[in-house]
């Protein structure tokens, strides 16, 4: 989708929570300032302040952001420097991804009490599908209401959810609801709410696309929709062209998937000031890789592939892999093998950020492994089992390799993007 800032909040009446849902069962549920609302919750006293989540060093960006940090024009994927310039009486948090992995976990177990048809698009938002909850819970507005109020008593968290036909005008309805509320798009109405919107509106309508369509004169969804499909052929290309046309008459045939099958984990880290010293790269490479097996231990899931990625100070980027004989969830593994790929570089040059990741998952459960001789019965797989469940109990902070706990000062900020 383009820029979410690109739908305005209103309080049309002919979107209002009141207004026909018939034939919209389709939800899309985002958690607002999901980030900042977490945070918030377990520090109360920081509620009615602006609060903004992010990398705390020089090269930090912003991942989430309260909308009392937004007044001052703060918003996610922002510099950290430029917010502190915007808003310097907010307070500035380092994130904590153990805290909202579980209220992100929490919150899509109450859209799945919903229905079975959940299709998570991050950790703050997902498309529902409620048509079969009808019967047991009500109209589609109606279990809209339910979810927010459930998410609101069980987690003190809120969120906006738009009420629609198809994913895609859902989506942009919850935009439009943002900050906790409740928007209904009728079948009938979909191009009277469309058509007004600016073309950044359009899933695929970057910086980019929005130019070359202004240059055309079309502004608005509604000028796009009217426009001949060969002038939008000729500036955007033959694919996009008819996407945006489709999607600029509301339609939109895709359907909720339930499980979306993860092709890969990884972790990155970019370093407050480029390093070059191989022992810093490699502490930083063993905690990268600490991550990564612990989610794919978390998410039950092994593979076959390893590979890094190393960004020079100048930009230039590059990337290394390797299959495994076997697939794996062992962080000790995913280490070794990605430090062999670092080490067969030898880059020299001073280092901006690198990455590790695993590809070719298969679920951890069918993962075979070849007995080796000699080797003892219980390994890394079993002591790194262990930190998990001490982890869980604990925080992650007290239980780690050896070599990143007795550091005197903390390893880098982990890239605020995720797997």
């Amino acid at each position: 989708m383009g820029r979410s800032q690109a739908v305005p909040r209103g309080d049309d009446p002919r979107f209002g929570p009141d207004a026909d849902d018939s034939g919209c069962s389709i939800l899309h549920v985002d958690m607002d300032a999901f980030f900042a609302s977490v945070e918030v919750r377990r520090r109360p006293e920081l509620r009615g302040r602006p609060v903004v989540v992010g990398g705390l060093g020089p090269r930090g960006v912003v991942s989430s952001a309260s909308y009392e940090a937004r007044v001052y024009g703060v918003r996610s994927a922002m510099p950290m420097s430029r917010a502190r310039a915007l808003c310097p009486g907010a307070v500035f948090l380092a994130p904590d991804f153990p805290q909202y992995s579980a209220a992100s976990r929490a919150v899509m177990q109450i859209f799945r009490d919903v229905t079975p048809l959940v299709e998570p698009l991050s950790a703050d938002e997902a498309f529902l599908d409620v048509a079969g909850a009808r019967r047991l819970l009500g109209r589609p507005a109606e279990i809209a209401r339910l979810i927010r109020a459930r998410v609101v008593e069980q987690e003190r968290l809120t969120c906006s959810v738009g009420v629609a036909p198809t994913k895609f005008v859902a989506k942009l309805g919850s935009t439009r609801a943002k900050p906790d509320g409740l928007v209904v798009v009728p079948v009938g109405q979909v191009l009277d709410f469309l058509h007004p919107l600016p073309v950044s509106a359009l899933w695929g309508v970057g910086e980019r696309a929005e130019e070359a369509l202004r240059r055309l004169g079309l502004s608005s969804v509604g000028d796009l929709a009217q426009a001949p499909v060969g002038m939008l052929r000729a500036a955007l290309g033959e694919a996009a062209a008819r996407h945006l046309h489709e999607l600029s008459w509301g339609r939109d045939p895709r359907r909720v998937t339930p499980e979306q099958v993860e092709k890969s984990i990884g972790a990155e880290t970019t370093f407050d000031i480029d390093v070059a010293d191989p022992a810093e790269i490699r502490r930083a490479l063993l905690s990268l890789a600490d991550k990564v097996g612990v989610r794919l231990r978390r998410a039950g899931q092994a593979g076959r592939t390893v590979s890094i990625k190393v960004r020079f100070a100048d930009f230039r980027t590059i990337g290394r892999s390797r299959t495994l004989a076997f697939p794996t969830d062992v962080a000790r593994e995913v280490f070794e093998t990605a430090w062999a790929l670092f080490d067969a570089l030898r880059p020299g040059d001073r280092i901006r950020l690198v990455g590790v990741r695993v590809e070719g998952l298969v679920p951890a459960g069918s993962a075979t492994r070849q007995p080796v001789l000699g080797a003892p019965e219980h390994g890394w797989r079993e002591a790194e089992a262990a930190a998990d469940a001490v982890a869980a109990r604990f925080g992650r902070s007290v239980v780690g390799p050896a070599s990143l706990l007795s550091r005197a000062d903390p390893p880098p900020v982990e890239n605020q993007h995720g797997p």
